[in-house]
């Protein structure tokens, strides 16, 4: 092999940079099993005792080290379905926002425009494209989406004027939707902060309008699902100031003496600082002399510094859940001198500044006391605002520029006059968190247009700026699909994937070792540094490790061998023909001889992992990153490391046979006329496809609430309970709508119901639950109670252990991308073949036996999901194993058909027939094992790889098996059948010339 030195130095490099990615992950670990174990199943103090030492060095290489907030970045994360939590899509209401836009006009037009556009939206189209399209339908070419009645309103300004064409009027109001989502998406990421989660991600799916949450570890699923959905809060306060409120501060630190435990003393820099605290609010109006007493002062000892303005106090962020605790209790309010008694205390956007004595980062927060009144409401509220735009000020600073309507420019021009004249501040509040609480010092401001200016970076502006039009956004977010999934479901789904992934690389080293002898050793070496990649692309990706990426891996396992094996079979047929074992190795890894096969075969891989990363979400997603992961790195490793270890043997003087006694003999005198039965299979396969096709008209299948809309609970029982009376009781409550089936073990339902499930808020989903919940309480112990029940937390056994909602419009989407996928997959992978075979008849054959193996699994799901003790639903994982069973069957077949390309380009005699079955024949080997140590890994994962997959593994397994058959029953003989006579005849005459 050339370049061997080159190969092994990427070998090396490539190996220490995974494990070094890797390392990461191992750190992490360890110390968040330190959390765990500190926390003892309080999931707050976990997460405290993570935040405390985040800025902490935990890795240290010798020439550099990292803190747990860097390492925890780099890890490999688990998925919600490892790690429990809480997994939302929310659907902002792009009708919404265009009638906001509109300024809600009453034109006709316009109206029915909407009407239809919501009407006639179609599975996973735009609806601002189908509202253009419904428009201009309506319209008629009467009207123009430019009418002043319409979009050239005060709304837009002068951005959309009546002169404007429809084409021009489409880009602003395109430009307009794409920010307000935009904005929806800053609220939601900042919202979600709160949650004490410690791993969250947000991010936004495509042009969709839908924001996908996941909230791995939170708990509370009613109060998560509330707040995700209430609409963002966007206000103007007054503020009192420090010296205003500083009698209050005192008094109410007095109070708290005689109620609360002595503190522990205070450092020497907060006594310092409490003393100028102390100075500051005392003001010789206080002589309480004992203030000054380190460690006995509750309320005053949590400030890390004294404030100034509008801020009373700067506070470390673990402090503030103690200050609210004092600041809410009665007696405490109750000293609020009478003309403050309204008083709103809220905290501000966390600041990071650099400690001058010990060079670390510290991260406070200031409290705010803002005037409030007997209604709570602000002075403004953020709808007045129109626009807003990061810029710079005067000095050169990052800041935000805000524009308001006429009615909240003449309320901010008394509101900045009233701040001027006073002296005060005026504070910038999203969702109760102060952004910014400027002064006014140069008089009133009219126009209607105010600057923001303060400690801010670039991207904080924008981010704000974006914030502050999130204050006039008028669509509200809507939970369209939600998975909820508790902790102790994510370890046993953490337990059933080790185990199957263990147990599924035991049984593939050993039966590579029983076939192929001393070469087996090399192929199970190539199979532990390829998961090594595997692991390390992974970290560094930053990927997140759900269920079926575990599914992902395993299989890999069985893929990362199909190649040594097409090898080894290539080398055993070569040294059969008298050559060197230095020749057979050559030759093997030639392009003309297991080359051509193991590119065409992998290609195919590539391409159905491809169509399902583009049209899968979440989950799926993850089952294809670590499946094309995996095919790149099990073609490196097959291919060179593989090839490195047997040039190493051979130099040794090691005698290779690629066989062991128990193999030697394995179809090596294989001699079955399989054109000659065709006539057999053809009608066995024909009978097959009708009983499948009128299966699917009569029983049809079980489609998951994925494909029709619903929710689905698992609900685990102290005691087995009859899924039939559970059924029963439901239908009563849940409007005629409610399945339930044993789950596993018989303790365990899965319950699914339509039941308000197109209903939108949070109030709807508890409602949901609550139903459940009082309709089955009467099966759980009388400790059972409804948080209980509901809510996900360490250690919890019974209840909802998972739960999912999917709305109509998402599962249209998700059918109508599962069409698009299989469709596509199927003719991408055919293309491929013509390309590469040069002929349409290979292409054809494999299309026919794709068909014929999805057809008999659809059959088979629509004979048996009835009968089946596990789930066998139509789903997003279904939809991947069909793509996967694709991919496989077109292995399969390229395995047989490369091999009948070789032939019949060759030299061998005999009649056309007597060729091809000749291909077939020599190619056995190569086809049973690649297929047999993938149906072995599969029935692992299928005993051990929970109950969650079981259904998914199914299904892959029925098509491997089934995809084996007809690449040698379909696939060849219609390739025979649709080449031509006159084409038989030639190649016959071109091969038995004497």
């Amino acid at each position: 092999m050339q370049n061997r030195g080159l190969v092994k130095f990427f070998a090396i490099l490539f190996a220490l940079v995974s494990i070094y990615q890797l390392s990461f992950t191992f750190v992490s670990h360890n110390v968040e099993n330190d959390a765990k174990i500190f926390a003892k199943g309080n999931s707050e103090k976990e997460l405290k005792y993570l935040d405390s030492i985040g800025k902490e060095k935990v890795f240290n290489l010798g020439f550099t080290d990292f803190t747990y907030n860097e390492v925890k970045d780099k890890k490999i994360n688990k998925g919600l379905d490892l790690e429990g939590g809480i997994n939302v899509q929310l659907q902002i209401s792009v009708k919404d926002i265009i009638k906001g836009l509109a300024n809600n006009s009453k034109n006709p037009v316009f109206n029915q425009a909407l009407a239809n556009a919501t009407k006639n939206r179609q599975g996973n189209e735009d609806y601002l494209d189908v509202f253009f399209r419904e428009f201009e339908t309506a319209a008629a070419g009467t009207t123009k989406l430019a009418s002043p009645d319409i979009f050239a309103n005060k709304t837009l300004g002068d951005e959309i004027n009546f002169k404007m064409t429809d084409d021009q009027a489409k880009k602003v109001i395109r430009r307009k939707v794409d920010e307000s989502i935009e904005s929806a998406f800053e609220v939601l990421r900042k919202r979600i902060d709160k949650f004490g989660v410690t791993q969250p991600n947000i991010q936004k799916l495509g042009q969709s309008g839908r924001i996908l949450v996941e909230l791995p570890g939170a708990k509370d699923v009613d109060r998560i699902k509330k707040l995700l959905q209430s609409t963002a809060q966007l206000e103007f306060w007054e503020t009192y100031k420090i010296d205003e409120m500083g009698n209050f501060l005192m008094a109410a630190n007095n109070a708290l003496k005689a109620t609360e435990k002595e503190v522990a003393p205070a450092a020497e820099t907060k006594t310092a600082v409490n003393d100028s605290i102390n100075k500051l609010l005392t003001d010789d109006k206080v002589k309480d002399s004992t203030a000054t007493k380190k460690g006995q002062n509750p309320l005053l000892d949590k400030f890390v510094s004294q404030g100034g303005g509008a801020i009373l106090a700067v506070v470390d962020p673990k402090d503030t859940a103690a200050i609210n605790t004092y600041l809410k209790r009665q007696d405490i309010k109750n000293l609020l001198p009478a003309d403050k008694r309204y008083a709103k205390f809220v905290w501000g956007k966390p600041s990071v500044d650099v400690d001058e004595k010990t060079k670390k980062e510290v991260t406070t927060v200031g409290l705010y006391a803002l005037k409030g009144n007997r209604d709570n409401q602000a002075s403004m509220s953020g709808g007045v605002v129109t626009d807003a735009k990061d810029s710079f000020d005067q000095l050169g600073k990052p800041s935000v520029t805000m524009q308001m309507n006429g009615a909240g420019a003449k309320a901010w021009e008394e509101l900045t006059g009233k701040a001027y004249s006073t002296k005060g501040y005026i504070a910038i509040v999203l969702d109760d968190i102060v952004y910014s609480a400027p002064g006014v010092t140069s008089g009133p401001i009219s126009g209607g247009r105010s600057e923001i200016s303060g400690v801010f970076d670039v991207t904080e502006t924008k981010d704000l700026a974006n914030v502050l039009r999130a204050g006039k956004l008028p669509a509200a977010a809507e939970i369209v699909q939600s998975e909820v999934v508790g902790p102790s479901l994510g370890q046993e789904a953490i337990d059933n994937g080790t185990t199957s992934a263990l147990v599924g690389l035991l049984i593939v080293a050993l039966w590579m070792l029983v076939y192929y002898g001393k070469a087996g050793w090399f192929a199970n070496i190539a199979l532990i540094i390829n998961l090594l990649f595997l692991f390390g692309i992974l970290a560094s990706l930053g990927a997140v490790l759900t269920l079926p990426g575990i599914a992902g891996i395993v299989l890999t396992m069985g893929t990362a061998v199909d190649a040594n094996i097409i090898i080894y079979e290539r080398a055993k047929e070569e040294l059969r023909l008298g050559k060197t074992i230095e020749e057979a190795i050559k030759a093997s890894f030639g392009w003309k001889g297991a080359m051509r096969s193991i590119v065409d075969a992998n290609v195919t891989h590539v391409l159905t992992g491809a169509v399902l990363l583009i049209f899968g979400t979440g989950p799926i997603q993850g089952f294809a990153t670590t499946l094309l992961i995996g095919i790149a790195t099990s073609l490196f490793t097959s291919i060179f490391i593989t090839r490195i270890l047997l040039d190493w043997s051979v130099n040794k003087g090691n005698k290779l046979t690629f066989v062991t006694g128990f193999s030697k003999n394995f179809f090596t005198n294989f001699h079955f006329d399989f054109l000659k039965i065709k006539k057999y299979t053809y009608a066995f396969s024909i009978i097959v496809c009708i009983v499948s096709v009128v299966s699917l008209a009569t029983h049809g299948l079980n489609y998951g609430v994925d494909f029709k809309g619903g929710r689905t609970f698992q609900v685990r029982f102290e005691k087995p309970v009859s899924a039939e009376l559970v059924r029963e009781e439901l239908l009563k409550v849940f409007e005629g709508s409610a399945e339930a089936k044993v789950f596993g073990k018989d303790n365990q339902l899965k319950i699914t119901t339509k039941y308000k499930v197109d209903e939108s808020g949070s109030e709807a989903d508890a409602a949901v639950n609550r139903v459940l919940y009082d309709n089955l309480k009467k099966h759980f112990n009388a400790d059972m109670t409804y948080e209980k029940f509901v809510n996900i937390y360490e250690g919890k056994k019974w209840g909802i252990v998972q739960g999912s909602k999917v709305s109509a419009a998402v599962s249209d989407d998700i059918k109508t991308n599962s069409y698009w996928a299989v469709l596509g997959a199927m003719f991408i992978v055919c293309l491929y073949l013509v390309i590469s075979f040069r002929k349409w008849q290979y292409s054809l054959g494999a299309l026919a036996a794709v068909a014929h193996d999805v057809i008999f699994v659809l059959g088979m799901y629509s004979l048996l999901w009835k009968y089946m003790p596990f789930g066998m639903e139509i789903d997003q994982h279904f939809i991947a194993a069909i793509l996967t069973v694709i991919g496989y069957s077109m292995n399969d077949t390229v395995i047989v058909f490369d091999r009948v390309r070789e032939y019949l380009g060759g030299k061998e005699k005999g009649t056309f027939n007597q060729i091809v079955n000749k291909s077939i024949n020599s190619t056995m080997s190569r086809t049973i094992n690649t297929s047999l140590t993938m149906i072995l890994v599969l029935l692992i994962m299928f005993i051990f790889g929970g109950e969650s997959i079981r259904g998914f593994i199914f299904a892959m397994l029925i098509g491997i098996v089934v995809g084996t058959y007809s690449s040698l029953f379909i696939a060849t003989p219609v390739l025979c059948d649709t080449i031509s006579k006159a084409e038989h005849k030639r190649i016959e005459e071109e091969h038995n010339q004497a």
